[in-house]
């Protein structure tokens, strides 16, 4: 992240004093090892896809007009949004410099195709935002494209720098791509969540930026015309009361659509975890079963 631009190193700085959970680059390193991989290209190529995952925040931060990342000012509060999309910028730019000097063009393809179906995802997302006539399918593509691509990159490479054949990229892509799936799932759960407070997150950020996310769209299918005319008002019409969250809550809570939410996530936890049933046990292999587990468990 270094740079004679001393804006940039200053805003990685802060990127990384914030923290955070460091889930893919971790992906790619135990992929890797799980493959039986003994080198170093791993290491590389996960700093890689930390700087993909970390461009798309200071993006979207800055579309969703957020004032906090990990319970700490975001960056575009502190630097503004035209320096946090140009180092954006910059991160993806320095990606690809990553990507190149592995020197592998099927490394080089996956994440390149990846950082262009997270780009498409979150174009998706802002189309079908403040929409209720979205569909689950509608949704589902918008997190497999802004989420689960990233994730299923970072584990299929680490078969490819192993060597492993096809069926093994393809079991760790499959592990990657149901794990995504789960954790957004789980996040969009927690939006609507006392538990996002304890996160150092505002509850009802999506809701405020009229987000379609399953637990809307399952509360809004399963109201009755009264409750699907507050879903238009409050989503589409965007006309908020300081009362509506509450209400919106009320509504969840009622429907259960929280504890489906969570259920679907394991559902794709649990096809995650059998991808990885062609792999013998190792350390690596639990820690994999363990981080499916562990996105999950954040709703408590």
């Amino acid at each position: 992240m270094q740079s004679p631009v001393q804006l940039i190193p200053q805003l990685a700085a802060h990127l990384i004093a914030a923290g955070g959970k460091r889930l893919r680059p971790l992906l790619t390193l135990s992929a890797a090892r799980l493959c039986g991989y003994q080198g170093e290209r791993h290491t590389g190529l996960a700093a890689c896809v930390e700087f993909i995952h970390t461009a798309t925040l200071l993006h979207d931060d800055v579309v969703d007009e957020s004032a906090l990342r990990r319970g700490q000012a975001s960056a575009n509060a502190i630097f503004g949004n035209n320096a946090s999309v140009l180092v954006g910028d910059f991160l993806f730019a320095r990606a690809f410099q990553l990507m190149v000097d592995d020197g592998s063009l099927e490394v080089l393809r996956i994440l390149c195709s990846a950082a262009a179906t997270i780009a498409e995802g979150e174009v998706l997302q802002l189309v079908i935002q403040n929409d209720m006539a979205s569909t689950e399918a509608q949704y589902l593509e918008v997190i497999e494209g802004k989420t689960a691509a990233l994730f299923a990159a970072a584990t299929r490479v680490g078969a490819v720098v192993a060597d492993r054949p096809l069926e093994d990229a393809e079991a760790l892509d499959s592990y990657g791509r149901n794990l995504g799936i789960a954790f957004q799932l789980i996040d969009d759960a927690l939006d609507y969540s006392a538990v996002q407070e304890q996160l150092g997150k505002t509850v009802g950020d999506d809701f405020r930026e009229g987000k379609i996310t399953l637990p809307v769209l399952l509360a809004f299918a399963r109201g009755d015309d009264e409750e699907k005319a507050f879903w238009r008002r409050v989503i589409e019409d965007r006309e908020q009361t300081d009362e509506d969250l509450a209400f919106a809550l009320q509504l969840m809570r009622r429907h259960g659509v929280i504890e489906e939410t969570v259920a679907r996530a394991r559902e794709y936890g649990e096809r995650a975890i059998e991808s990885l049933r062609g792999f013998p046990d190792s350390p690596y292999r639990r820690a994999l079963i363990d981080i499916v587990a562990f996105c999950i468990a954040r709703v408590r």
